[in-house]
């Protein structure tokens, strides 16, 4: 009538999976539980726990259930028609967190042949199961550390020093404002809190868009909108530029309201700028032999830093280069010529001038 199958796996936001079928429902179903699944009434007690705790199988008709020793996941099969529960460890080499459940709705249960046969099934199965959960934690562990994009590209083969590609990209670093003065002024935990809001806000925000964040640099961050191939050139640029755009004001649109109820927690506002430019990047990897970092390198991300430098001498959080504003073709403001770190000569930015009229800047 039902077979389950969980995993124990690896990933920031989720502690365990579970693949359901059920008889009659067509596709199976796929849940994700998040750490504090261990601490819950539906793990505690129930068989479940049972088996991963004693490495052991697990068997109970479901009748005659005594409500001071069956956990209540029994009550609830037992009123939707099951007959009988049977539960076993699947054999990974690396840990016993998996198991494989099944349940009948047949008057009197399985039989014994039937349990030796479930278990000659799970041997079979644990080698493929552990081949695709392994795989399933690798790229987990790929999309959180690295991004999406990137965890491909490394689990494609692209490992080696030098390995790597040149992409047109619009590029996005974002910093915190007064960081040094946060780290002195509150405690560890309340700047820590502040760091992972102000970096899941701005994720939230570029994801959304198609951005990837390459790069947590202290309290700043390096993010691409890379060019679609497959496009025609000229709008796929506009379109990538656009993006980002997008992504800076829908970041700053949603940042008064949690500032307003970070103010009333008694917690320091978050404030950071954002400098946006467009250019011709390497993205591969970089760093020792044995130790490497897959980024983005090029004079545009330089250019893009200086960006986001001069949000602070201009009193406007969000700067783009001239160029940025020609690509994306959108109405801006000129700010002038500037001096940049690194650049041979002043370079031309640019204010978004729908961003200035909504945020009040546009009289700066």
């Amino acid at each position: 009538m039902r077979l389950v199958m969980t995993f124990r796996t690896l990933h920031p936001q989720f502690s365990a999976e579970r693949v359901l079928w059920e008889r009659g429902k067509g596709m199976t179903s796929h849940r994700r539980s998040d750490h504090n699944i261990w601490s819950t009434d539906a793990y505690r007690g129930s068989p479940i726990e049972t088996i991963v705790t004693t490495g052991k199988s697990y068997h109970r008709r479901l009748t005659n259930l005594d409500p001071d020793r069956d956990h209540q996941v029994l009550f609830d099969l037992a009123k939707a028609g099951v007959t009988d529960y049977y539960g076993q460890i699947i054999p990974f080499t690396f840990h016993r967190q998996s198991t494989f459940l099944v349940n009948t709705d047949v008057p009197g249960g399985f039989t014994e042949s039937d349990l030796a046969k479930f278990d000659r099934l799970v041997k079979h199965l644990g080698p493929i199961v552990e081949v695709l959960v392994t795989h399933s934690i690798a790229v987990g562990l790929l999309d959180t550390y690295l991004g999406p994009r990137t965890g491909r590209k490394v689990f494609a083969g692209l490992i080696k020093r030098g390995d790597g590609e040149e992409i047109d990209a619009a590029l996005w670093f974002s910093d915190l404002r007064e960081f040094t003065h946060l780290t002195e002024t509150y405690a560890a935990d309340d700047v820590l809190d502040l760091l992972n809001a102000y970096f899941e806000h701005v994720h939230t925000a570029v994801t959304a868009y198609g951005g990837e964040i390459l790069r947590f640099i202290g309290d700043a961050m390096l993010i691409v909108f890379p060019v679609q191939e497959g496009k025609d050139p000229a709008k796929a640029r506009r379109d990538a530029c656009r993006a980002a755009l997008d992504a800076a004001v829908d970041a700053f649109s949603s940042l008064a309201v949690m500032n307003s109820l970070r103010r009333r927690d008694g917690k320091p506002e978050i404030r950071f700028g954002v400098g946006l430019h467009f250019g011709h990047v390497v993205y591969g990897n970089v760093g020792a032999p044995g130790r490497l970092d897959f980024t983005v390198m090029g004079p545009a991300v330089n250019r893009t830093s200086r960006m986001e430098s001069l949000t602070k001498e201009l009193g406007i959080p969000l700067i783009l280069s001239e160029e940025m504003g020609r690509i994306a073709d959108v109405p801006v403001t000129p700010r002038g010529k500037h001096a940049m770190k690194g650049v041979a000569e002043p370079q031309s930015v640019v204010s978004y001038t729908a961003f200035d009229e909504e945020f009040g800047f546009a009289t700066r």
